[in-house]
């Protein structure tokens, strides 16, 4: 694998900090945003725990006409794409050789919940707009046409591996020449009270065990964790070939260098060490690394009492207990469809750092003998780093990353 396809620019949107500044500050002090959640059409007959973003602002240059119906998934890929954007400084690039991968599907539920109760003993007055907004080529054009881009655009869906499957896809893309650079975007999933209810009935998300108490509620790799905290979150990077990125004096954050993606022909959400190994397998033999060069691992590591075990197991065989370990999730909560590509955004700031970020509520590891970052940020340099996402449907996906000393060195 060439070690020139790079990420030339981030930007992202969490409950815990909007914009890479504040996103990397709530890392490094381990601060997450855990509370009750209390959006309309996500509060049902029960109460959920999860983090929700305080405010979005949206810059006043942007389209009134697009964002007079926009919603919440749509007002933060606008405005991680608009970090990203301005980061990488793509404002010259032709737009038809730009193109964009979002990752996630049905990731507008809880806006249509709500449109639906309120038209649904008046339909015949169902706001137009509906027609396009249930599709998800709705945050596509809602993109495209804010941004100008031109190239090939298309959403992939892979549940709560489509932001990392988003990145992947955007390499290729790149790589084949069919676009100079690429926008990855891992899409807010919002959800209403629906989809929390049946995640919590099979197990997915936590319990209310935590209710008084939300802070300690999201504890990946913990003993005490019954499951998920889901926490609002987009997150948005641009990949292109590193001569791409220089032209405009773009300086890397760092080299994809592998990815993996392996399935396990199974619809149910239950994981397997087999397909999250072969994935780790895949990424780094493109990669060309041996086990013993990865120096810190960003897992999956959502909270679940089923797939927490599982990870560590298939991180075992392949070899990589001696690399670092910590938890994003425990400081944003499971993003869904956008944590793969947070996760990402979060190993580039670690690197560029040479920290990295504590894990919230390990105190008592399922895995104790592993090498993890606890309560406080550890000095680490990082030249090789390994990004893992996982989701419903036997998705299981990959991704190794270089540092190429293109940041504050």
């Amino acid at each position: 694998m060439p070690e020139d396809l790079v990420i030339t620019g981030c930007g992202v949107v969490t409950a815990a900090g909007t914009g890479k500044a504040e996103f990397a500050a709530s890392l490094f002090s381990g601060s997450g945003n855990f509370a009750v959640m209390q959006r309309p059409g996500r509060c049902g007959e029960e109460s959920f725990l999860g983090a929700e973003i305080a405010d979005l602002t949206l810059p006043e240059r942007f389209s009134r006409k697009l964002l007079r119906t926009v919603s919440l998934s749509g007002q933060a890929a606008l405005l991680a794409l608009d970090e990203a954007w301005a980061d990488a400084g793509l404002a010259g690039a032709d737009p038809e050789r730009v193109g964009l991968v979002i990752g996630g599907s049905n990731v507008q539920q809880r806006e249509l919940t709500l449109k639906q109760d309120a038209y649904r003993d008046r339909q015949a007055f169902l706001p137009p707009t509906y027609a396009f907004s249930f599709l998800d080529s709705d945050l596509t054009g809602l993109c495209t046409e804010q941004f100008g881009i031109r190239g090939p655009a298309h959403t992939v869906g892979g549940a709560s591996a489509s932001g990392q499957l988003a990145v992947i896809q955007a390499a290729q893309a790149v790589r084949s020449g069919a676009v100079d650079s690429c926008v990855a975007i891992g899409a807010l999933a919002d959800l209403s009270s629906w989809e929390c209810q049946a995640l919590r009935s099979i197990g997915a998300m936590g319990s209310d065990r935590f209710a008084g108490e939300p802070d300690a509620a999201c504890r990946p790799f913990d003993e005490a964790s019954d499951g998920f905290i889901y926490g609002e979150a987009c997150g948005a990077v641009v990949v292109e070939r590193a001569s791409t990125g220089a032209v405009r004096d773009a300086r890397p954050y760092a080299a994809i260098t592998g990815w993996g993606v392996a399935l396990d022909a199974n619809r149910n959400p239950d994981p397997s060490v087999d397909g999250e190994s072969r994935a780790v397998r895949q990424a780094l033999a493109q990669a060309g690394r041996t086990p013993e060069e990865i120096d810190y691992v960003n897992p999956h590591g959502t909270g679940s009492g089923v797939g927490d075990p599982v990870e560590l197991e298939a991180l075992r065989l392949c070899g990589l207990e001696g690399a670092y370990l910590n938890a994003t999730k425990s400081i944003t909560g499971h993003g869904l469809s956008a944590a793969g590509t947070v996760e990402i955004i979060a190993t580039l700031l670690q690197m560029e750092a040479e920290t990295l970020h504590p894990t919230r509520n390990l105190q008592n590891p399922i895995d104790p003998a592993l090498n993890w970052v606890r309560e406080k940020p550890v000095h680490r340099q990082v030249t090789h780093a390994l990004t893992l996402s996982m989701g419903f449907g036997g998705m299981n996906t990959a991704v190794c990353l270089q540092n190429v000393n293109g940041r504050g060195r």
